[in-house]
This record gives structure tokens, C-alpha cells and sequence, in this order.
């Protein structure tokens, strides 16, 4: 069974029936869907705020540029997901950027719209409260990740979490499918691209894992926790 924890998945919120145009009390042409290919930005850090996104179909990175211009990537984000969610808090401008992975369907809603969904569904109450405190837990864990342990720990440790929160399970491995490139892995784990490979190509000679593009596959989960180094 595909584990599905990450921290912004829409866990026992049945969205595809929430967002039913009866539902919403409107009609199928007036629900706004929006598609992006790979590569398109769907909001930049500074345009106002007031959409919240579904992920339909697709994969979604969530970032942000340092005064550098360098990219920090917070979150990548699947079919079933939610994104933009800030406008619910308050914000009207984005802090972050939003782009498209691969080709991405989304369901758009208002400000509005999400507001009397939250007045009518008491479960997305609680899932969005779930947003807010898990993101903090999330931020603060990679901080202290930063802190305390080197960068092939930060990168072996990404890699567990990647097969508790996006992992099948297949007899005694895991696959991770639409594996992350290198420098994806390396903006999410504050390291560089050639660190990620060294580490990938270290646990791949100790047959812990096989990868390529397509998918990640640990073979021994228990070998690869062996590998993260305890500061």
C-alpha cells in the first residue's frame, strides 16, 4: 500500500467529492481548472494572493529565491495535494514560488470559495490546522537537520523519509516512484548536486539501493537507516 504522509497530503479529506460543481453550488464550466506544462510558474514571490490550489493531476514545486538568486526548494507536492494555502492566514502577497514539475491540472479556488467550503466541511478545518502546525515541524526539523548533521547524513536521511512518505512497499523494498533529480534532491537537502551523487552512487555500491529517472528503489530500508550518521 503507497504511504501517502507528506505533511501537506489530504489524508481522510475525500477533495474529488468536496469539489463536486453540486457541491459548490455552481456548475462544472464555472469550477476553475487550470493546467501548466513543465516549467511554467503558477505564482511568483510578490503576486497578491488569493487562490488556493488542488492538485489534480501532476507535481508541483513549492520554492524560494535567496537575494542571490539562488533556488531553496521547501516542498514538491503530488495529485491530491494543496498549495497556496496562505490567503486562509492572511497573507494577500506570496512568499513563495509554485511551478509546475511536469504537465499539472488544478482545481483554483477563491479566497471565498475555500471559506464557505471550511464553514460547510468540519474536516477541512482540522486538515488545514494540520497544514499550519506540520509545516512549522517541518521547517523547524530541517533547520535543526542544517545545524546538526553533514550533508551526506541530510541526503541518506531525505532519502528514508522520501520511501515513509512516498514509498510502495514491495515484499521486503520499497519503491519511490518519479524519483527526483539530483539537483531537486540537493535544493531540498541544502547540499550540492555532486554530493547527492556521491551519496547515491556510495549506497548503490552497497546495494542498498538502484535508481534512475524514473524511480527509486531501496532494497534494504533497515541498511539505509544504518547509513545516517548520529551527531
Amino acid at each position: 500500500m503507497e504511504h501517502q504522509q507528506s505533511y501537506w497530503y489530504l489524508e481522510n479529506v475525500d477533495m474529488t467529492d468536496i469539489l463536486c460543481p453540486t457541491k459548490l453550488g455552481t456548475t462544472k464550466d464555472q469550477l476553475e481548472h487550470k493546467s501548466f506544462r513543465k516549467g511554467d510558474y503558477i505564482f511568483l514571490p510578490g503576486e497578491y494572493a488569493d487562490k488556493i490550489f488542488f492538485i489534480m493531476e501532476g507535481r508541483v514545486k513549492i520554492g524560494a529565491f535567496s537575494e542571490n538568486g539562488k533556488e531553496i526548494t521547501k516542498a514538491i507536492l503530488g495529485q491530491g495535494e494543496v498549495f497556496g494555502e496562505l490567503p486562509l492566514a492572511g497573507e494577500d502577497q506570496r512568499r513563495n514560488f509554485s511551478m509546475a514539475m511536469e504537465t499539472t491540472t488544478t482545481c483554483v479556488l477563491s479566497v471565498a470559495q475555500m471559506k464557505n467550503l471550511l464553514r460547510e466541511h468540519s474536516t477541512l478545518n482540522i486538515f488545514f490546522m494540520k497544514i499550519m502546525g506540520n509545516r512549522m515541524l517541518e521547517m523547524e526539523k530541517r533547520l535543526e537537520s542544517l545545524v546538526f548533521k553533514d550533508s551526506r547524513t541530510r541526503v541518506v536521511e531525505y532519502l528514508k523519509d522520501l520511501c515513509n512518505t512516498r514509498g510502495q512497499r514491495v515484499g521486503y523494498e520499497w519503491v519511490v516512484r518519479k524519483f527526483l533529480t539530483h539537483q531537486e534532491i540537493a535544493n531540498l537537502t541544502a547540499t550540492s548536486r555532486q554530493t547527492v551523487t556521491t551519496v547515491l552512487n556510495e549506497l548503490e555500491g552497497k546495494n542498498i539501493i538502484t535508481y534512475n529517472r524514473r524511480r527509486l528503489l531501496v532494497r534494504d530500508l533497515e541498511a539505509l537507516t544504518g547509513e545516517i550518521k548520529i551527531m
